[in-house]
């Protein structure tokens, strides 16, 4: 069962534009982390080995279908035409066969619009993985849409030429990327003028139920506690590190998806299956022993169970996505109006109140 909850919105406040009074920031060479906090190989291994059960790796694609139909949905608001899209980190090309449908609505096949395919002349599907990247080529939706693969050889380095798409998309890949400033640079620098970026990454506090079981079960078993789920971005630095990258018009919300499990085990497996597993270079070796699976299975249920109609226990698992926008500054970007420069009273807009002092 999937449940959507929605965040209250938050925008991120806009900078001076002039280069000439606003300061930069030094940015890393596209390709060369300053800081490795996820092992890319281990990354690569992951993904190829959930790869190769085809079967398996399509059946635990219901979570970033999901988040791909509610980014593509964010893409019908923008009523432009655009020729060439890229898709940095596409998975298994999820956000193409999404685009591809009459609506980005995965359980509504009411035909309400055109496929938002229709005004896109070609996607260019980028990962790592090639056999992740393939493993859906020959799928019906190929034909909707103008798709090219390309095997990017360092998730960290995006070799397009500047300002070559008019559109850049990226779902579920983001929250993998060591350095995360340099790589949102890149896509501005992409881009071209006044094209806008939509993205969504994991972040916040995904997973806290089984982090926080893992760490109770490890405490009582082990007498401490080790890296058993990937660090992730907070919600609260997105829109600096997209200021920071160039972007302008910054929109940034948090969505929480919720998944109820029969048990721990099976989360752990879809994960596994999801290529999503722990590649932290700071995780612990080794599996985790039986006793604190047993010990986390046991906490988890207590604090978290959902007991059903027919009398079985669900555990709920929150996946919180983090949604963001940007446009990339061109001459036709809005600028907000320099300060002192309004015309209306707020008093006489929002009326009463009176005055403090």
């Amino acid at each position: 069962m999937i449940l959507r909850v929605y965040r209250p919105l938050v925008k991120a406040p806009s900078t001076f534009t002039s280069w000439l009074t606003t300061r930069t920031y030094a940015i890393q060479a596209g390709g060369a982390p300053i800081a490795e906090v996820f092992s890319a190989s281990t990354k690569y291994i992951h993904k190829e080995r959930a790869a190769a059960d085809i079967a398996l790796s399509r059946q635990v694609d219901y979570l970033r279908d999901e988040i791909a139909s509610r980014l593509c949905d964010r893409v019908l608001d923008i009523n432009r035409h655009f020729p060439r899209v890229l898709d940095f980190g596409a998975n298994a090309c999820n956000v193409a066969r999404v685009l591809s449908r009459p609506t980005p609505d995965l359980n509504d096949e009411t035909k309400f619009t055109d496929p938002i395919a229709k005004r896109i002349g070609e996607i260019v599907c980028t990962d790592t993985s090639p056999s992740l990247l393939y493993r859906d080529e020959h799928e019906p939706f190929n034909s909707g849409i103008a798709i090219t693969r390309d095997v990017l050889q360092n998730t960290e380095y995006l070799p397009y030429e500047p300002n070559s798409f008019d559109l850049v998309l990226s779902s579920q890949s983001l929250h993998w990327i060591n350095d995360l400033p340099s790589v949102l640079t890149q896509i501005n620098t992409c881009l071209k003028p006044d094209a806008p970026f939509l993205a969504a990454m994991s972040g916040g506090d995904t997973l806290y139920e089984l982090r926080g079981c893992l760490q109770l079960a490890e405490q009582d078993r082990l007498g401490g506690i080790g890296t058993h789920v990937s660090p992730l971005a907070d919600v609260r630095d997105v829109g600096n590190l997209l200021t920071r990258a160039g972007f302008k018009l910054l929109t940034v919300d948090v969505d929480d998806i919720i998944v109820s499990y029969p048990d721990i085990f099976a989360l752990m497996t879809d994960l596994q299956a999801m290529g999503e597993a722990n590649a932290a270079l700071r995780r612990e070796k080794g599996g985790i022993g039986r006793d604190v699976l047993l010990a986390a299975e046991a906490i988890y249920r207590e604090m978290y169970g959902e007991v059903q109609e027919d009398g079985s226990v669900r555990l709920p698992a929150t996946f919180r996505t983090v949604y963001m926008i940007g446009w990339k500054e061109g001459g036709d970007t809005p600028r907000p109006l320099e300060r002192g420069t309004g015309e209306a009273n707020l008093v006489d807009v929002l009326g009463g109140g009176g005055r403090i002092g």
